[in-house]
C-alpha cells in the first residue's frame, strides 16, 4: 500500500469512516460490473478479484467498493485490484547557469532555461499527478527585435528620429546581451477604396501639396533580421512617408504577416520582441466589407518581394486570431504609441499575453527608452500555458515564485519581477476524470509565453485493472463459455446477464425463473428486498452503503437487530441476518448485558457491596433497605459507627447495652486496642474503606475507634482509655458565686448614687437660671402722696 493508501485509511478511521462511507456509496451505487468500470469511478474505488468473495444474493457489483471497506467484508488484500498513477521524467537537462562575461558563447539551442524538458504520466480517473517544473532566466540571452512602423503621413517627423535607431539601440542592448539583431518593417493601409484614394495621380503620390510620398502599401518587409546596425540605419534612411485617407491604419495585418513568415522575416528560436509603432488607431475583423473583402484572415505567410500581396483579398485578421499566431510562434508586442491612443492600446494589451504599451513621443525621440524599458517589464514575468487539454483532462497550477511568494489559480501560472539569473518553480497537477475513447495516448505541451522552450507531457490512461490481461475468454467458470472470466468474476459476452452469465437479455423474467426467487413457495420475490434475475436474487443496495441485504432469497440484512440506546446491537455487537452477534463480554437480544463486574464494585472491594448481585453491569440488591449503583446506600440505616457501638463497647470496656450477649452478638470482627488517637490508622494509610468513629457511653465518657473491612475481615481498632469529663469543685463554685452576688450589688449602689447626683445637678442649674431670669415690678403705689411739696414762682424769670 502506498502512501497515499495509509493516508486514506487514517483519515477513514479519524472521521469514523463517515468519509468512507461516502466514497463506497459512490463506488457502489456506480453499479460496475468489471474491474475496468470500478477503477473508473473513483481513485478510492478497488475490485476485489477474489472468486469466492461475494455471499449468496450479493450482485457483481459489490465487488466495487473503497478499499477499507473491501478488507473489512474479508477481501484478501493481495486480491484487490487498485492500480495507480505514476509520473517518469524522461528529458531532465538542468537549467542553464551561463553569464554575459564569460568567453564561451553558446548556441541559443545550447541554452535551457526549464526543466525537465519531457515527462510521461500515467492516469487514473479522479487522481491527480503533481510534478514540479523549474524556470530560471538565462544571462546574455539572445534576442531578436523587429521595428514595426506606421509610415502614414502623421509619422513623417517619426521617421526621422528612426534612421539611427539600429545603431543606438544596438549599443543600449549590449547591456542586456551580446546576441542582438534587429530587423525594420513598415505598415500603411489596403490599397482599395475606401482606405486609400485608387486615382492614378493619388496612388503615385497620395499626398497633397508638394509632399513627395511613396505609393500607398499595405506591409513591406524592409530589413530582416540582422546583427548590422549600420544596414538598419542605411535602409531606414531611404524610407519614405506614404498616405492613406482614413484615420485607423492597417497595422494588423502587418502584425499578422510578421508573425507567421518567420523565415522572411529570420526569426530565430531565441526572445522575440515585436515593436509596434503608430500614432493612430487599428482596423480589425470586419473592417474589410467596406472595401467589399469578406473572406476571413487565413493566417498564412502571403510575402512576395518581401510585400505583403493579399491585403486586398483578405479581411483584417481579428484580435484572437493574432494572439493565437502571436503565442504560436512565441512573440512579445510592445506597443508604441502616442499619448492620444493610450486607452485604447492598454485595453489592446489586455486582450494579448506578454505585450506591454509604452507612450510614444510625438516625434519617437524616446523610442529606445521606451523599448528598453518594455522590455525588462516583460522579461521580468513568466506566464506558463498549456495546449489544448484532451476531453476530461484537467490542469492547475501553483506557483513558488521569488522570496517564497505563492499563487495559486490563475496566479499560480505566472511570477512576476524575476531579474536575470532568478529561479522560479511551479507545481502542476494534471487529473483525468474518465478515459478517452477510444483509449489512446495524448500529448500536451507546456510553455512560458514568449518563450521558444516547452515542456512536453505525454499522457498514458489506466482504463482497466492488470488482471483484465489475464482474463479466459469463453472460460468454463461463465455459464457454457457466455463469457470471458476476468478479475475473479465473469465480463458476459453481448447479450448475456448474470452473476455466471447464465441468462439472455430475452429471458430475464419468466415465471419458471421467478419461482427460484420466491422463499418457502411465498408470494413475496426476493423477500420484497431484490430482484430476480436468471432465477437468482440479486438483493438491493440501500443508501447507505454499510446497510447491506444479503441472503439467498435477500431475507437477510445487517440493520434491522434490536437497538439499545439507540444504537444496533447497543454498539457491542454486529447484526447478521435481523439477529445480534454479541462482543466479548456481551450478552442479551441488543447486546446490552454487559458480564463485566467492573461497575459492580463497592468502595469496599465486595461486588454490590455484599448485598446483591451483579447482572448486565447493574447490581441488583437483594436486602430491600439498600439501593443504589453497589448497594451501599440505606436510608432507614443507622450510621456505621452507632451500628457497631454497643459491640464495641463491650468488648472494649465489658459496658454498655450488649454486656451480657457481647460474647455472642459482637464476635463477627476483630478489636485490636490501642493507645491514644494517634495510633489508630489514618484514611491516607489505608488501601481499603475505613471509618473514624466517636461515640459517648452512659457516664458520658467519650472513646475513639475505626471500622473497616480488609480482605473480608472487619477489624476495630479502639483507643482503650475512655476520656471522661472531671466532676465539679464546689468550693469555688459558692465562693464565686457569693463574690459574684455582693459585687453586683455593689455596683447597683454605685449606679444608683451616680444617679442621683446627676438628677442633683441638673434641678440646680434649672433654679439658677430661673433665678437669673426673674424680673421685679417698678410700678408706683397709687395710694402712696410724698411729703414734699414743690412751689414755682411765676414772677421768676431765673436771673
Amino acid at each position: 500500500m502506498d502512501l497515499r493508501l495509509l493516508l486514506i485509511a487514517t483519515l477513514s478511521a479519524v472521521l469514523g469512516g463517515s468519509w468512507a462511507q461516502q466514497e463506497g456509496s459512490v463506488c457502489i451505487k456506480a453499479n460496475a460490473q468489471s474491474c475496468g468500470e470500478c477503477i473508473q469511478v473513483a481513485e478510492s474505488c478497488g475490485w476485489c478479484g477474489d472468486e469466492n468473495f461475494l455471499t449468496v444474493g450479493e450482485s457483481k457489483s459489490a465487488r466495487c467498493d473503497d478499499l477499507e471497506s473491501l478488507k473489512k467484508r474479508n477481501c484478501d488484500v493481495a486480491k484487490i485490484e487498485n492500480p495507480r498513477g505514476s509520473i517518469s521524467i524522461n528529458k531532465d537537462t538542468p537549467v542553464t547557469n551561463r553569464k554575459k562575461d564569460v568567453a564561451e558563447k553558446l548556441k541559443p539551442e545550447q541554452i535551457t532555461q526549464i526543466q525537465p524538458q519531457k515527462l510521461t504520466l500515467t492516469l487514473r480517473s479522479g487522481e491527480p499527478q503533481t510534478f514540479d517544473l523549474k524556470f530560471k532566466r538565462a544571462e546574455d540571452y539572445p534576442i531578436d527585435l523587429y521595428y514595426l512602423m506606421d509610415l502614414s503621413f502623421s509619422m513623417k517627423d517619426d521617421l526621422e528620429n528612426v534612421k539611427n535607431l539600429g545603431t543606438d539601440l544596438m549599443r543600449e542592448m549590449q547591456e542586456i546581451t551580446s546576441d542582438f539583431r534587429i530587423g525594420f518593417g513598415s505598415f500603411v493601409e489596403k490599397t482599395v477604396m475606401p482606405y486609400i484614394s485608387t486615382t492614378p495621380a493619388r496612388l503615385i503620390n497620395p499626398c497633397t501639396g508638394n509632399q513627395n510620398c511613396t505609393s500607398p502599401f499595405s506591409y513591406k518587409n524592409v530589413l530582416k533580421l540582422t546583427d548590422k546596425g549600420d544596414e538598419f540605419n542605411n535602409l531606414v534612411s531611404q524610407q519614405q512617408i506614404s498616405g492613406n485617407l482614413d484615420s485607423p491604419e492597417g497595422g494588423f495585418d502587418a502584425i499578422m504577416q510578421v508573425a507567421v513568415c518567420e523565415n522572411q522575416i529570420g526569426w530565430r528560436n531565441v526572445t522575440r520582441l515585436l515593436v509596434f509603432s503608430t500614432d493612430a488607431g487599428f482596423h480589425f475583423a470586419g473592417d474589410g466589407k467596406l472595401g467589399g473583402i469578406v473572406l476571413p484572415n487565413d493566417g498564412k505567410c502571403h510575402l512576395e518581394n518581401n510585400m505583403y500581396t493579399m491585403s486586398h483579398y483578405y479581411d483584417y485578421p481579428s484580435i484572437a486570431h493574432l494572439v493565437q499566431k502571436l503565442s504560436d510562434h512565441n512573440i512579445q508586442t510592445i506597443f508604441a504609441v502616442t499619448e492620444e491612443f493610450q486607452p485604447v492600446y492598454k485595453e489592446l494589451k489586455n486582450l494579448i499575453p506578454k505585450s506591454a504599451v509604452g507612450t510614444l513621443s510625438s516625434n519617437s525621440s524616446n523610442v529606445i527608452k521606451l523599448i528598453i524599458d518594455a522590455y525588462n517589464s516583460l522579461s521580468s514575468e513568466v506566464i506558463l500555458e498549456n495546449g489544448r487539454l484532451p476531453e476530461g483532462v484537467s490542469i492547475s497550477y501553483k506557483s513558488i515564485c521569488k522570496n517564497g511568494v505563492e499563487g495559486t489559480g490563475e496566479n499560480g501560472r505566472k511570477c512576476s519581477n524575476i531579474s536575470i539569473g532568478d529561479e522560479v518553480s511551479f507545481k502542476i497537477s494534471i487529473e483525468s476524470q474518465k478515459c478517452p475513447s477510444p483509449v489512446k495516448t495524448e500529448v500536451i505541451k507546456i510553455k512560458p509565453l514568449g518563450f521558444t522552450e516547452e515542456v512536453e507531457v505525454v499522457l498514458n490512461f489506466i482504463c482497466d485493472c492488470e488482471c483484465a490481461a489475464k482474463g479466459e475468454p469463453k472460460s468454463d467458470k461463465c455459464y457454457e463459455g457466455n463469457g470471458t472470466f476476468e478479475c475473479g468474476a465473469c465480463k458476459c459476452n453481448e447479450g448475456r446477464i448474470g452473476r455466471l452469465c447464465e441468462c439472455s437479455k430475452d429471458e430475464v423474467r419468466t415465471e419458471d425463473l421467478d419461482a427460484n426467487c420466491r422463499k418457502d413457495n411465498g408470494t413475496d420475490i426476493c423477500s420484497n428486498n431484490g430482484d430476480c434475475v436468471c432465477g437468482t436474487c440479486e438483493c438491493k443496495k440501500r443508501e447507505n452503503p454499510a446497510e447491506i441485504y444479503s441472503g439467498k432469497y435477500c431475507e437477510c440484512d445487517n440493520f434491522n437487530c434490536d437497538r439499545s440506546n439507540n444504537k444496533l446491537c447497543g454498539g457491542h455487537g454486529r447484526c447478521e441476518c435481523r439477529k445480534c452477534i454479541c462482543d466479548a463480554n456481551y450478552t442479551g437480544s441488543a447486546c446490552d448485558c454487559s458480564l463485566e463486574t467492573a461497575t459492580c464494585l463497592a468502595k469496599n472491594g465486595q461486588i454490590c457491596n455484599g448485598r446483591g448481585t451483579c447482572e448486565c453491569g447493574n447490581c441488583k440488591c437483594t436486602n430491600p433497605k439498600f439501593q443504589g449503583p453497589t448497594c451501599e446506600i440505606c436510608p432507614t440505616c443507622p450510621g456505621v459507627c452507632a451500628e457497631h457501638k454497643d459491640c464495641v463497647q463491650c468488648r472494649a470496656f465489658e459496658a454498655g447495652e450488649k454486656k451480657d450477649t457481647c460474647e455472642r452478638d459482637c464476635s463477627y470482627f476483630q478489636l485490636i486496642k490501642v493507645k491514644d488517637r494517634d495510633k489508630l490508622p489514618q484514611p491516607t494509610d489505608q488501601s481499603f474503606p475505613l471509618t473514624h468513629c466517636k461515640e459517648r457511653d452512659a457516664n458520658d465518657c467519650w472513646f475513639y475507634y475505626t471500622y473497616a473491612i480488609r480482605n473480608d475481615t472487619k477489624e476495630v481498632y479502639v483507643v482503650e482509655t475512655l476520656e471522661c469529663p472531671a466532676g465539679p469543685d464546689i468550693i469555688p463554685i459558692v465562693a464565686g458565686v457569693v463574690a459574684g452576688i455582693v459585687l453586683i450589688g455593689l455596683a447597683l449602689l454605685l449606679i444608683w448614687k451616680l444617679l442621683m447626683i446627676i438628677h442633683d445637678r441638673r434641678e440646680f442649674a434649672k433654679f439658677e437660671k430661673e433665678k437669673m431670669n426673674a424680673k421685679w415690678d417698678t410700678g408706683e403705689n397709687p395710694i402712696y402722696k410724698s411729703a414734699v411739696t414743690t412751689v414755682v414762682n411765676p414772677k421768676y424769670e431765673g436771673k
